[in-house]
């Protein structure tokens, strides 16, 4: 901690638009609400309303509040620095007084202003928030000609598309607020934590403690004369796509394809939570679940869960495409293109480019990825409201006049063995609980393939494969190219009538 104490603005759009002015006091954050914003513009003065302290913990917070929540919105630092009085030697009796008067140092705000009580309106107190003529009074100067975050330079509309924190208010502080995806800086830090420890030890990421074991563990046999993938690895690559991945994860279900003995051994789903699992991962108790079947699900709302998942040796991330809080109602239609025995990748390539074609046509928007097996899948957007059995029929439809043109490539008869090694359309996958791997899951196979988002161009590149990416090469790709998949998390389109 400075010598001197240190202060924050936050930019906080609620049900208002406001700039909330905190001041560290005692081990807490002394606040107040400025609807227009602190300004160095002497000639102005600013109505600013005493709220409750805030807990020292939420100082750098910059994120969302969901809904439901208390302050409900998204959140920036729009400054930052340390302050001092300059009139008495005890802030807390000078709040207590009404009359504060501090000089801040921060990288917008500087120079001396006066906070003094004027009465109260409603049940808040009433305060003015003024700047002294000083030297580093200017005339003029208003806070929303400067917008951007000191701490990472993002706008508020920007954190709003992207939350990488979310805060949940009515959580303990220390545990309140959940790194979704995590900045780069904490990433590199959690990948250097990791590096130190030996085969076991606890691991230091995203604000939480994970113990870690069996590090040096070969779970993935090598492929093309590379060495096995070992757990340390999974680990390392898990945290680092778990900004990327974690999106697709949140709010939903979790069933875990777990592999405690690595992928050269017979894996079985997991779709219970365990009781041992941290309180960092999430929980949904299924309310319609049958007498005996899985009613308490694993739910992954945060990057370190997501690690946690791995080092439970859940090799394979597969979430409902529904979420916890209307579990009826899909927010994907699937297109699974589930190759048989006799069904070449150019087979599969071709079916996945008459989708391509079909979706092009009735104005829908689709996006592809190879499975990380045989395999390719479309994943399309919908908003909420048609049931499983409406996106189930309308996959149907439109699979079933993809496979129309081309006959001699698909079967309808869901058996392996009856449908000849023909590839099938399978619409099935549109029901509750039932899932296709997410995107950026390793899957169980030698070298550690990946299910990677692909663009609809490279469905005509000769060297694309199903099984192409890894856990070794994915990450580079999303470097070069970004999330190919992230528009799926923000399209919203209603499926149309098929004729």
């Amino acid at each position: 901690m400075p010598d001197e104490p240190r202060f924050v603005v936050q930019l906080h759009r609620a049900s208002s638009t406001h700039f909330d002015l905190r001041l560290e006091v005692d081990g807490v954050l002394v606040s107040w609400a400025v609807p227009k914003g602190p300004t160095l513009d002497p000639t102005k003065r600013r109505t600013a309303f005493h709220v409750e302290d805030h807990p020292i913990e939420y100082f750098h917070f910059e994120g969302v509040i969901p809904k439901g929540s208390y302050g409900a919105g998204d959140v920036t630092v729009w400054d930052t620095g340390t302050w001092k009085l300059r009139r008495g030697d005890d802030a807390r009796t000078a709040v207590e007084a009404g009359d504060l008067h501090v000089e801040l140092s921060g990288e917008k705000l500087r120079g001396r202003f006066a906070l003094v009580r004027r009465g109260e309106k409603g049940d808040r107190e009433q305060w003015l928030l003024v700047h002294k003529r000083d030297e580093d009074a200017v005339e003029g100067w208003e806070p929303h000609d400067h917008p951007r975050s000191v701490l990472t330079g993002r706008t508020n509309d920007e954190v709003a598309a992207d939350a990488d924190h979310v805060w949940l208010s009515g959580a303990e502080a220390a545990s309140a607020e959940v790194v979704v995806a995590p900045r780069e800086q904490e990433v590199e830090e959690a990948l250097a934590a990791l590096d130190e420890l030996g085969r076991q030890g606890t691991w230091h990421l995203f604000g939480r403690e994970l113990k870690v074991t069996n590090l040096d563990k070969e779970l993935f046999p090598g492929r093309d004369g590379e060495p096995p993938v070992t757990k340390r690895e999974l680990l390392r690559y898990t945290a680092a796509v778990s900004p990327t991945a974690v999106p697709y994860l949140a709010g939903r279900a979790l069933n875990l394809r777990r592999h405690p003995n690595g992928a050269q051994t017979k894996g079985f789903w997991h779709k219970q939570r365990p009781v041992h699992a941290p309180p960092f991962v999430g929980s949904w108790g299924n309310p319609e679940a049958d007498e005996g079947e899985t009613s308490t699900y694993a739910v992954v709302d945060e990057a370190a869960a997501l690690v946690w998942v791995s080092q439970f040796g859940a090799l394979e991330w597969h979430p409902w495409t529904s979420r916890t809080d209307r579990p009826h109602q899909p927010t994907y239609a699937l297109v699974d293109l589930d190759p048989g025995e006799r069904t070449s990748w150019g087979d599969v390539l071709v079916l996945a480019r008459l989708h391509r074609t079909a979706l092009e046509h009735v104005g829908v928007e689709g996006f592809p990825k190879v499975t990380g097996r045989r395999g390719l899948q479309i994943w399309i957007p919908v908003r909420r409201g048609p049931t499983f059995d409406e996106t189930r029929g309308w996959v149907e439809t439109l699979s079933k006049t993809v496979g129309a043109v081309v006959p001699e490539l698909v079967s309808w008869k869901w058996e392996v063995k009856a449908r000849g090694g023909k590839a099938r359309l399978d619409y099935t996958q549109n029901a509750i609980n039932r899932t296709l791997v997410a995107p950026y899951s390793p899957r169980a196979a030698p070298g550690a393939p990946v299910s990677a988002p692909i663009s609809w161009d490279e469905l005509d590149d000769p060297a694309l494969r199903p099984d192409g990416f890894t856990i070794r090469t994915v990450l580079e790709r999303i470097r070069e190219r970004g999330d190919l998949f992230r528009g799926a998390l923000t399209t919203s389109q209603r499926l149309p009538t098929l004729g």
